[in-house]
């Protein structure tokens, strides 16, 4: 299971959409099992009377409550955006999930992202949407039914990348081959810093190059007899910085270009001693 957080959101419309694969309002009752799992809490506010199957337009408005009864909240950055999207896809090879297993899925990590807590009253409306093959999609507000907004933990990542192995263990699927990350040489970081040097368009030279060629440009035509001779010592400047700039750049190529094994000279045949018939 690979899981991925996506970046927030001001109105839950466009992370339903994409969990959906269609666009929000859709008219009628979602497909059956659409919403594995949701806030806890939400039985407790609907009516045995009332619809078993929303639609899509009422989930996003459920999702959507929380903002507008508090239009003063915001983020600890002083924004609005409080709709927290969480994509989990399993491996290409996985076997189809029944609909508890992703119901268990969506509150395991709902607790790691800490959207939802055991006992807590006044958490956040979230929902989990299995719309798409192998794939599970949690929707959710970051602001609390107290209107306070929720914090998530720093290690968000590696909180939900540790759920997600205990998950594949636990619901003996496939989990993701490691990523082998190439450590770049000493020699590489080196060159990259010449070549940011080094750049024609926006390395720090070539900014100090143009400021110098300009200046000169100016002082030339300004009167006066000592004008000429600065300038010309400028443009001397600008060049030696162009010639600097040029052999950065070469050292960078030089140190990206893997060097060639010395050819080695082939051993001359070992001299054979040429036995003597005595007379």
């Amino acid at each position: 299971m690979i899981p991925r957080v996506n970046a927030r959101t001001d109105t839950p419309h466009d992370p339903l959409s994409e969990a959906l694969g269609r666009d929000v309002p859709i008219e009628g009752g979602l497909p059956e099992h659409a919403v594995v799992a949701y806030w806890p809490g939400l039985d407790s506010y609907t009516l045995d009377d009332e619809q078993t199957t929303w639609t899509a337009t009422q989930w996003a408005e459920h999702l959507e409550d929380p903002l507008l009864e508090n239009p003063l909240v915001t983020s600890p950055r002083r924004d609005r955006r409080a709709i927290f999207h969480l994509d989990v896809r399993l491996h290409p090879d996985d076997r189809d999930l029944a609909c508890a297993e992703w119901a268990e899925a969506a509150h395991r990590f709902a607790r790691a992202a800490s959207i939802e807590m055991p006992g807590d009253t006044g958490g956040c409306h979230w929902i989990a949407v299995q719309g798409k093959p192998g794939r599970l999609d949690m929707i959710a507000n970051l602001i609390r039914l107290d209107g306070s907004w929720q914090q998530q933990p720093a290690d968000l990542g590696q909180r939900l990348a540790h759920e997600a192995r205990r998950i594949e263990q636990d619901l003996h699927l496939i989990a993701p081959a490691p990523q082998v990350r190439s450590v770049p040489t000493a020699s590489v970081q080196l060159a990259e810093v010449l070549a940011q040097l080094a750049d024609e368009h926006c390395g720090p030279l070539a900014a100090v190059r143009g400021l110098v060629e300009h200046t000169a440009h100016r002082i030339a035509r300004q009167p006066g007899g000592a004008s000429p001779g600065t300038a010309h010592r400028l443009e001397l400047i600008a060049y030696r910085l162009h010639g600097v700039q040029q052999d950065l750049d070469a050292t960078a190529a030089h140190l990206t270009t893997t060097p060639r094994p010395h050819a080695v000279a082939p051993a001359l045949p070992a001299a054979r001693a040429t036995a003597r018939r005595s007379p």
